[in-house]
């Protein structure tokens, strides 16, 4: 079964009308135009993948948005559950090429709800987002 969903690059229509709805054209809060998802079968798989990029030297947290507490009104989000990580990685690489300054978002999913982001499941999601203006 499938583990990792490669996203594809925010378009730019969407990126406009996020930065416009959300973050008062506000640049540095759109850091999901880059994005991956990781699909876990078990919670404690999911908090293992958490400590081990916490863990890396190489990556930089730059936010955690987890979904999954216990405390989250998932009122907010269609009832969709997740641990969003946005990151950078800090490499000789990434400095070489100048991108270790850009923001990433690594989404974790348990597959249960990974399986609610089909396309009639993000169809429904969409319009939730709309809305409520996001």
């Amino acid at each position: 079964e499938e583990r990792v969903k490669w996203g594809k690059i925010k378009t730019e229509e969407r990126a406009i009308e996020k930065l416009l709805r959300s973050y008062g054209s506000d640049v540095s809060n759109l850091v999901d135009l880059c994005r991956q998802s990781i699909i876990f079968d078990d919670p404690a798989d999911l908090l293992a993948c958490v400590k081990a990029i916490r863990d890396d030297a190489e990556v930089v947290i730059v936010r955690i948005k987890n979904r999954l507490r216990k405390d989250y009104d998932s009122r907010e989000s269609a009832g969709y559950r997740d641990v969003l990580l946005n990151l950078r990685v800090e490499t000789e690489e990434t400095m070489v090429v100048g991108v270790e300054t850009h923001v990433c978002e690594v989404q974790l999913i348990l597959r249960h709800f990974a399986q609610l982001k089909s396309d009639e499941g993000h169809r429904n999601y969409v319009h939730f987002r709309n809305a409520r203006g996001e």
